[in-house]
């Protein structure tokens, strides 16, 4: 969890620099703001350019994937009706020019609309996004896309009448709150009563994952060999 401790001992290249690291972090950062709009507006190619070849993508609800099995569960999900959108809050990167590796780290919100027993709700979720980005022969593309999850809430949308929160606090009881982790519960509980089974090993700012996640991002910085980050 996040502590005085600072988990990412080594500094690398963040701010200024020379204009070949500022122009490469720049490409990096593209890259981090692309995904929420791209995916939002279903501008499914566009997203695809973003990424590798090979490249993965976890999320609550879909688990780890493969990028284009990705799109293609994305698009699925939104063809049955699923909204969701996401705000960028904010993007640095840690850059590593002797190994063409980057970080992009891209706070943000998501917000998903969901409906239960005809009650409207979204679900707002923070988080910090990351990107772990390699230089190829096409540029600046994300190899992985991981998220470190906060915090999140239950937000009514119209009034709050007794009706509506009789039958929310029906669905978010603490029972089934307690069943995900602390940083994605809400989302956890709103996006399984749609059917999707949640991904439990997800990185939060207050589990054990938190500084495996950091190990990940340090390795991929220093060049490791994607097969030997155990990222998983």
């Amino acid at each position: 969890m996040t502590s005085p401790i600072d988990p990412q001992p080594t500094v690398y290249s963040h701010l200024n620099g020379s204009q070949q690291e500022l122009l490469d972090r720049f490409a990096v950062s593209e890259i981090c703001k692309g995904l929420p709009l791209y995916r939002d507006a279903s501008e499914w190619n566009n997203f695809r350019d973003l990424f590798t070849e090979n490249a993965r993508v976890w999320t609550t609800w879909s688990g780890g994937k493969h990028v284009d099995d990705f799109i293609k569960v994305s698009k699925e999900g939104k063809a049955k009706g699923n909204f969701i959108m996401h705000r960028e809050c904010g993007t640095l990167v840690d850059l590593n020019p002797a190994t063409n590796r980057a970080i992009g780290k891209m706070k943000a919100t998501i917000t998903q609309r969901f409906e239960y027993d005809g009650v409207p709700y979204d679900v707002d979720c923070d988080n910090e996004t990351i990107f772990f980005c390699l230089k190829t022969e096409k540029g600046w593309k994300a190899q992985w896309f991981k998220v470190f999850y906060i915090r999140d809430k239950l937000v009514m949308v119209g009034p709050p009448t007794p009706d509506a929160t009789e039958k929310l606090a029906k669905l978010f009881s603490k029972e089934s709150l307690d069943k995900y982790p602390e940083g994605y519960q809400y989302l956890a509980v709103a996006q399984h009563s749609l059917g999707h089974s949640i991904d439990m090993k997800l990185p939060t700012w207050r589990n054990e994952y938190y500084h495996k996640m950091y190990k990940c991002m340090g390795e991929w910085l220093e060049g490791k060999d994607i097969k030997d980050i155990d990222i998983e």
